[in-house]
């Protein structure tokens, strides 16, 4: 028996009682974007997937292909009739038992999907407002890099920039380097350059990171640099924008009293609807 909510009830009716996901924030996940009845980056979130597995000891089932992993995602979308335009999330945990060490290192996978309104990605351009957020620091180490359930900085965070009227928070490392955004990868524009913080520092290994990075080397007047960026720096920056597989691109218009213009975002934005119709 176990009490949930003052109530006591059986066990078994309760499937987060042993969970390992739930209890120790033992999983990791792949946010994904379906268009027409696809799976965008779908060679990069699956490496992604299997590399972050490896990482936490993860035992990844012989049946467990890219094909497979498509399907899985793909089957569900189809059967909720939002294969047009869809986010999907997969979340891997550990199987339960155990308490720190598991019994076990094999895995289960929880798949659920919602309708997304646009197919192609498009800029915001409203008002979108950021500050740093430094109640707590990202660590420079390689559990930072990839997608976790314990999300906790994310979650305090997202709670600071919702009670101070703030669009998104810039996180920091322990060398007080910037590091990126609450929901994905952060880039600077100065002059011609394009500038994202290093993996190394402790950056999301993004998706969308990767995307815009190879598609800003095509711009021939933009040198494009991964280098560490100070908060000092953000404030002589012309334009930043952050980036995440959901939204795409996501200009920012002002931090603290900068404003910033979004030039290079509409041409990425662009470039990024045009890699995707080709493929």
């Amino acid at each position: 028996m176990i009490n949930f909510n003052g109530n006591i009830v059986a066990q078994n009716d309760n499937v987060l009682t042993q969970n390992r996901a739930f209890l120790y924030g033992d999983g990791v996940f792949e946010t994904l974007k379906i268009i027409n009845n696809k799976i965008l980056f779908l060679e990069d979130h699956y490496f992604r997937l299997m590399a972050s597995m490896r990482v936490v000891r993860m035992e990844i089932p012989m049946n467990f292909t890219m094909e497979y992993f498509e399907e899985q995602v793909l089957s569900l979308v189809q059967q909720k009739g939002i294969s047009a335009s869809a986010r999907a999330r997969i979340t891997v945990f550990r199987n339960d038992g155990g308490l720190y060490l598991p019994q076990t290192n094999e895995i289960s996978f929880l798949i659920h999907a919602t309708a997304l309104d646009a197919t192609l990605y498009a800029l915001n351009t409203d008002s979108y407002e950021v500050d740093l957020y430094k109640d707590f620091y990202v660590t420079k180490q390689l559990l930072s890099s990839i997608k976790t359930t314990n999300k906790m900085i994310n979650v305090t965070g997202s709670i600071f920039a919702h009670e101070n009227g703030l669009e998104n928070c810039i996180l920091l490392n322990d060398a007080k380097n910037v590091v990126e955004v609450l929901q994905g990868n952060l880039f600077m524009v100065t002059g011609k350059k394009l500038i994202t913080p290093p993996v190394s520092e402790g950056c999301l290994n993004g998706v969308m990171r990767k995307q815009i990075l190879a598609l800003a080397k095509k711009v021939t007047d933009i040198e494009v640099s991964e280098e560490i960026i100070s908060p000092f720096d953000l404030q002589k920056a012309d334009e930043l924008f952050l980036t995440n597989v959901i939204t795409g691109i996501q200009s920012i218009s002002k931090y603290r009293k900068k404003e910033f213009t979004s030039n290079l975002a509409h041409l990425l934005v662009q470039k990024l609807n045009e890699s995707i119709s080709e493929n």
